[in-house]
């Protein structure tokens, strides 16, 4: 059981657990030669294959997500585990392919036992490793350093410097070749196409409007208040006869505009004079999240928006759409 008298210690070392790991990314950055990353970024740069990244245990997790980091930033990338690589995986490994192997020792056997037949596949090694001096740093063609002075494991045992440095170098690998290779967002999100990243990247206003719900504007209040309630979004789009946007209608402007008006002269109130001119729009092609900012970020909120393309009013978008939506 925790002793309670010294729970109030734990925050502070807690802290100082994250600050050591810090401190051992930032100590990495110091010690990293120029010459190894920058041939490192070349070799991953100019592979005319695919980047097979391996390690076992943690770094093997490790590798994974490297792996799949490159892999989503425009780095073809798999991970393949040494072990499986030994019995049967080599087959993926081919000419022109680039590996990158991450060990803190250098001498995990299974990755040794591998390079035999890495070099026969006349494929690039760069070693990601914690021992510049050891077999694996030896027989690669690049290494960098991901050495760390002690793990923020009490025991110095578990690995978590190690591996937290490492990932480190994976993740400045991956986002320099992804500058270099000039990806947009566009091509981001062409791989990220699910999710809320996905969908904020890559959903349209276009995918999420109504077929607009349009009334002209010498329409009466009733015809108005029909076609709320027919198509049932809150608000009416105001056009002419060429589908060019004149105002829109909300619930609640047609509800002040009623109360405000004469019981006498209700008969003789149009759209015109009910609505809201010249409104703030959404083109058809906008990423439906900025339609969402469009919404939220003003003083007033809003909750709709005409949709427009080549001029004409063609849509209704709703802040619900949109939320619905997942972004």
């Amino acid at each position: 059981m925790v002793n309670l008298l010294n729970m109030s210690n734990l925050f502070t070392e807690f802290q100082e657990l994250l600050k050591l790991e810090a401190l051992s990314i930032e100590k990495a950055a110091r010690r990293l030669e120029k010459n190894a990353v920058e041939k490192a970024i070349s070799l991953l740069l100019n592979c005319k294959s695919k980047v097979v990244v391996t390690g076992v245990g943690k770094s093997g997790i490790i590798a994974n997500k490297i792996a799949d980091t490159m892999t989503s930033t425009g780095t073809v990338a798999i991970f393949l585990h040494p072990s499986d690589a030994l019995h049967g995986g080599l087959g993926v490994i081919t000419e022109g392919d680039c590996v990158i192997a991450i060990s803190n020792s250098g001498e995990t056997d299974e990755i040794l036992m591998l390079l035999p037949f890495l070099e026969k596949r006349k494929v690039s090694l760069i070693a990601i490793v914690g021992n510049t001096s050891s077999t694996l740093a030896r027989r690669a063609d690049v290494v960098i350093d991901a050495s760390v002075d002690k793990e923020a494991c009490p025991l110095n045992l578990a690995p978590t410097n190690s591996t937290t440095v490492a990932l480190a170098i994976g993740d400045a690998l991956a986002m320099t070749l992804m500058r270099l290779k000039g990806l947009t967002a566009e091509d981001f999100a062409a791989n990220h196409p699910a999710g809320r990243l996905g969908k904020r990247l890559t959903l349209r206003v276009k995918d999420l409007m109504h077929e607009s719900p349009n009334v002209k504007p010498d329409s009466s209040w009733i015809e108005v208040v029909r076609t709320i309630s027919q198509h049932a979004l809150g608000a009416v789009n105001v056009v002419d006869e060429e589908g060019k946007l004149l105002g829109i209608i909300t619930d609640g402007d047609l509800r002040r505009t009623v109360e405000k008006t004469p019981p006498e002269k209700l008969s003789s109130l149009t759209a015109q004079a009910m609505m809201t001119r010249s409104p703030i729009t959404a083109p058809s092609e906008m990423l439906a999240y900025d339609a969402l900012q469009l919404m939220e970020n003003r003083p007033s909120q809003i909750s709709v928006l005409p949709v427009i393309e080549n001029g004409k009013c063609i849509g209704l978008i709703r802040l619900h759409d949109i939320v619905r939506s997942g972004l």
